[in-house]
């Protein structure tokens, strides 16, 4: 039935290899259930709620990628997503999480709609590549400033802006303790390096905290709060549509700049992460289509859909399904078996929760923001308007603390510098429509 259905002999695997190839799977993207309701709960979220629901929307996100397109690929709640949702448009844009979810729940049905009917190609050709991998490589540099900043070792200082936390103190030393860790697990190729690296950071706070390392707030494995115990679903999530819609739609042009930035992230993010998985699968095709990516596309717009219904920033493909895929994962079988142990995951809320502090998880966002960071060798460094705006959208993404000031600056910069030497009538009209846009976000704040 298994080879029937999911074509095992044709991929050259079998049930052992894509068990083996899931599980690892799993194991690579676990600690998104210990980042995402962390990051998501300063929104006003609730943490157990959250947690519940990155793991159901991770479960079933995953079951429809391998159910529909028959890919090894693993989905979650996206990195640099939950930044853009939590940092961007809640507290910095001072929008409600219910807006936040209205915002994910129709940027998904957009990207579903552009994915049916062929947009897909149009606008991946009309943006610049290069801005594509600054983006991509500013938002690695984020997700490392949050990890860093969240577990105390980068602090605010009236003197210089920022400084260096206190090294000695038991949160920081256990943070620096495990992105050195998770860094030695993952250039020594050990498999599911960044969730080991958790684990063992874990287990090394632990036993801090049983010899009485750091105390009251310099506590770094805290008591397990008895809301994180209540096992449900946050079921406000689903009467908080109306009300998101309603705060969103009172300002469109707010509304058009949240959209897109949601659009823009979740679109190159799963394009970069589903064409080398694929590619690595030996689903290229020798005219340099890709078989079956279009299926792929719709499974992750979907699994954005139930995200947001679920009560999750969105879901999207994960570069770590590549440790699965590096294991012999070749078919959906693969992605099913991920989605399944993310659904058994929910039975085991408190430990999880307990155990992935800040100090903990900091490991995770340095590491990720790392292998975000490397995309951006294949920029035209030779290109002075590609530096200019390669740097702008970095620089502004990290200092300005939101991601879309960090595109809109890219894109602003990018059409100056390029009209300035000559070059304007050879950018795409879109790229016109996107310089006005964002021009106006940032004259009248919208």
């Amino acid at each position: 039935m298994f080879n029937k259905l999911f074509k095992l002999d044709e991929n050259k695997t079998d049930f052992k290899t894509e068990l083996l190839a899931g599980i690892t799977t799993f194991l690579a993207m676990s600690y998104i259930l210990g980042v995402n309701p962390g990051m998501l709960s300063a929104t006003g979220m609730s943490l157990s709620g959250v947690f519940i629901a990155t793991a159901l929307a991770s479960g079933i996100a995953c079951i429809l990628m391998g159910l529909i397109a028959n890919y090894p690929v693993g989905l979650a709640p996206g990195m640099g997503l939950n930044a853009l949702f939590t940092y961007t448009i809640v507290l910095g844009m001072g929008l409600s999480w219910q807006a936040a979810l209205a915002a994910v729940l129709l940027s998904s049905i957009i990207f579903l709609i552009i994915t049916i009917i062929g947009l897909r190609e149009a606008i991946l050709n009309a943006i610049p590549k290069d801005l594509k991998l600054a983006i991509g490589a500013g938002i690695g540099f984020f997700l490392a400033f949050l990890g860093l900043a969240n577990a105390g070792i980068i602090i605010s200082d009236p003197a210089t802006i920022v400084a260096l936390g206190s090294v000695s103190s038991a949160p920081v030393l256990l943070a620096l303790i495990g992105v050195a860790i998770t860094l030695v697990l993952y250039v020594r190729k050990i498999p599911a390096a960044v969730f080991l690296g958790l684990v063992i950071t874990a287990i090394l706070g632990i036993i801090m905290t049983a010899l009485g390392y750091g105390a009251g707030a310099e506590a770094v494995m805290p008591a397990i709060p008895t809301e994180w115990i209540s096992f449900n679903l946050d079921f406000s999530v689903f009467g908080g549509f109306a009300q998101g819609f309603t705060e969103l739609f009172k300002n469109i042009p707010t509304l058009i700049i949240i959209i897109f930035s949601l659009l823009f992230v979740t679109f190159f993010d799963t394009t970069g992460t589903l064409i080398p998985l694929a590619k690595e699968c030996g689903y290229e095709k020798e005219d340099g289509t890709t078989e079956g990516i279009n299926r792929a596309f719709i499974s992750d717009a979907i699994g954005g859909i139930v995200g947001a219904i679920f009560g999750s920033s969105t879901v999207t493909a994960y570069v770590e399904s590549a440790t699965g895929i590096g294991l012999g994962g070749r078919t959906g079988l693969t992605a099913i078996i991920t989605g399944i142990l993310f659904l058994l995951s929910v039975f085991i809320a408190p430990t999880i929760l307990s155990l992935f502090t800040s100090s903990v998880t900091t490991a995770a966002l340095v590491t990720v923001g790392i292998l975000m960071f490397v995309q951006i060798r294949d920029i035209e460094w030779d290109n002075l308007a590609i530096v200019a705006s390669v740097f702008m959208t970095i620089i502004m993404m990290v200092l300005s603390y939101s991601i879309s000031l960090g595109i809109a600056f890219g894109f602003i910069t990018y059409t100056i510098v390029a009209a300035a030497t000559g070059k304007a009538k050879e950018l795409n009209p879109l790229v016109w429509v996107l310089f006005i846009v964002f021009i106006l976000y940032l004259v009248f704040g919208l």
